[in-house]
């Protein structure tokens, strides 16, 4: 197995898109060429923020086989305040985690399969690319 060296590793909190040291050697994909750095999509970026955080893990298990909520019910459930659970749901919307409808006054909520399943597709390609 090949050891990478100090000369030709770039410094580990150097930009990714930093441009590479003339000296160092380049990085060869399974394409055969230079590699490059894509950026992953923001969509991507903003479903991995809304899964970062464990009490957003707690409450898309509310929406599980299909539940619709509110944001009173959420809230009540998980036991946090209205303002915390709007907060969070908006979060997990952005994220692409759950989508919502208005009905009348009341907004529900409830798990985006369809949008997870394609971020989850964008985020597999991009690991691909690039491991």
């Amino acid at each position: 197995m090949a050891e990478t060296t100090a000369s030709s590793a770039a410094p580990i909190d150097a930009p990714i898109d930093a441009p590479k040291d003339a000296s160092a050697d380049e990085t060869v994909g399974a394409t055969g060429g230079a590699t490059c750095t894509p950026q992953l999509p923001q969509a991507a970026q903003d479903f991995l923020k809304a899964l970062a955080n464990p009490g957003r893990q707690q409450l898309m298990l509310l929406f599980a086989q299909g539940a619709e909520l509110s944001v009173n019910q959420v809230a009540e459930r998980a036991g946090i305040s209205q303002s915390a659970a709007s907060q969070q749901l908006a979060l997990l919307r952005r994220g692409g985690i759950v989508t919502s409808r208005r009905d009348g006054k009341e907004v529900l909520y409830r798990g985006d399969r369809d949008r997870v399943a394609r971020i989850l597709g964008d985020l597999q390609d991009y690991l691909k690319f690039c491991c």
